[in-house]
């Protein structure tokens, strides 16, 4: 979690429209340095716009904006500086190489010749792309761009990463290296804020989660129904009706529905509930987290359903 100090975004009741169409109506969220949060809700629910607004690429039409301190409507060259931002679709030159593409870039922040391409380079390699570096743009396919397109975010070294669905198109493996990738961000002291509908992923990544609906962020009631969700295990013994009648008596809320799942106040309380069963004699073979923490919490959304 965060250490206390100013976070690195603050986002207060931003709103924006096109025309008649409520895009963004009422949003705050706040990510810290060192941390992942993730931003969930629907298609159309106004992620993406936030997200513009968050990088400086698009004005609000109220409320406040902080990145890194900077107010993106009255210090823009600010906000660029701190920001490294991976839109749903990566925009491509498609006769530029993938290594002149990153150069490129770090050209227009201002970097030297000799160390745009020897950040483009570290950057390839770091995404797996460096049998590409001299190939044009147009011969990767859509998991290759994507991996270019988080790259060139990264090419100014940012404070702040936005992701914007960065799993689409990955392969298996590249979705690996991808989680990977996004905690050392955030090991280095990065504020990272990212969008995706891979929920289960985003649950091994995250920290924390911010859930957006019809264009608005909703408030501390869903953040608590994720830490309830992450407290449920899914149970797994030689003889699951003796255990549940066991863990019935033994006061442990249990649901037994689906398979066997049993309601904990965290991960200590787990530890004693699992040794407690082994000393009873039950023989267990399965103990762990009950699915996606995040996708229970979006799929039981009230919010969702009106």
């Amino acid at each position: 979690m965060g250490d206390g100090a100013e976070p690195a975004v603050q986002a207060r009741d931003v709103a924006r429209a096109f025309g008649d169409v409520q895009a963004v109506a009422a949003a705050s969220l706040e990510v810290r340095r060192g941390t992942v949060t993730a931003l969930i809700g629907p298609n159309g629910c106004g992620k993406t716009t936030l997200m513009l607004m968050l990088a400086g690429l698009l004005r609000p039409d109220s409320g406040e904006i902080r990145v890194e301190g900077a107010d993106p409507r009255t210090d823009a060259a600010a906000v660029r500086d701190a920001i490294g931002w991976m839109p749903d679709q990566l925009g491509t030159w498609d006769n530029v190489t993938c290594a002149q593409t990153l150069a490129l870039v770090g050209r227009a922040y201002g970097l030297a010749r000799a160390q745009a391409r020897e950040r483009a380079a570290t950057l390839l390699d770091l995404v797996h792309l460096g049998e590409f570096a001299d190939r044009p743009a147009r011969v990767l396919s859509r998991g290759q761009k994507q991996r270019l397109s988080l790259a060139r975010a990264l090419v100014n070294d940012p404070a702040v990463v936005l992701l914007d669905e960065p799993a689409n198109g990955l392969d298996p493996r590249s979705r690996v290296e991808l989680r990977h990738l996004v905690r050392d961000l955030a090991a280095h002291g990065r504020a990272v804020l990212i969008s995706s509908h891979v929920l289960s992923e985003l649950d091994e990544m995250v920290d924390d989660a911010v859930f957006m609906s019809k264009g608005r962020t909703l408030g501390d009631e869903v953040a608590q129904e994720v830490a309830r969700a992450r407290a449920r295990y899914r149970i797994g013994s030689m003889d699951d009706a003796a255990l549940a009648a066991d863990l019935r008596a033994a006061r442990v809320e249990v649901d037994d529905r689906d398979g066997l799942v049993v309601s904990l106040s965290g991960e200590e309380e787990a530890a004693a509930a699992l040794a407690w069963m082994i000393g009873q004699g039950h023989r267990i073979h399965r103990f762990a987290p009950a699915g996606s923490a995040l996708e229970q919490t979006y799929m039981a959304m009230e919010e969702e359903r009106r």
